[in-house]
């Protein structure tokens, strides 16, 4: 007897775990689109401009050596330098529009991973333009995550003054090689 009320139990579960765990689908019927010849859709048009953007990035991008970097490192046109005063570290506000550009196109391509690398005039000596040149490219790095882009994403490096854009010994010159400069790098 308790045999037979335990399976009528189990049955009515069964049946209940069934009526619930098994909703109904819902049919949505799309309206079929009314194109005449020449017309493009919205979508399509959107995939377009998203297929030239991505085909002008690629363009963008040219292999570097760089010395101590392992894997691939490409420099691109698209991502802009940002530049700095005498002995500061923070974002000019022309330079933070430069950075929301980077940032929009980071976020446009997330398998893309960058290094941001500082640099400074020849004044100062060789470990004072390291650690201000580490500040400047921490600088950078901070603005774009706190504009949407991981951190995971971007690394960071000094070089001081090791590496001057500009030759110079000059204020203009100086004021060129005080800046943070974003490479691709494949790690």
């Amino acid at each position: 007897m308790v045999r037979k009320h335990l399976g009528i139990l189990v049955l009515i579960l069964c049946l209940g775990l069934i009526l619930v765990g098994c909703p109904k689908k819902t049919m949505v019927k799309e309206e079929p689109s009314v194109k005449s010849e020449g017309t493009v859709s919205k979508h399509e048009a959107e995939r377009g401009k998203e297929t030239k953007a991505k085909e002008e990035f690629e363009k963008s991008l040219t292999p570097k050596q760089t010395p101590g970097v392992s894997g691939e490192v490409f420099e691109s046109s698209l991502l802009k330098d940002i530049h700095f005063d005498f002995d500061r570290y923070n974002i000019r506000p022309g330079d933070g529009e430069i950075l929301d550009q980077n940032a929009a196109l980071l976020k446009k391509y997330p398998n893309i991973r960058i290094q941001v690398e500082g640099h400074c005039d020849e004044r100062g000596t060789v470990e004072y333009n390291l650690a201000l040149g580490e500040r400047r490219a921490n600088s950078a790095k901070n603005y774009l995550i706190s504009h949407g882009v991981p951190p995971s994403r971007i690394s960071t490096i000094s070089y001081g003054k090791e590496k001057p854009l500009d030759p110079g010994h000059n204020e203009q010159a100086w004021a060129k090689n005080r800046r943070a400069h974003t490479i691709i790098t494949s790690k």
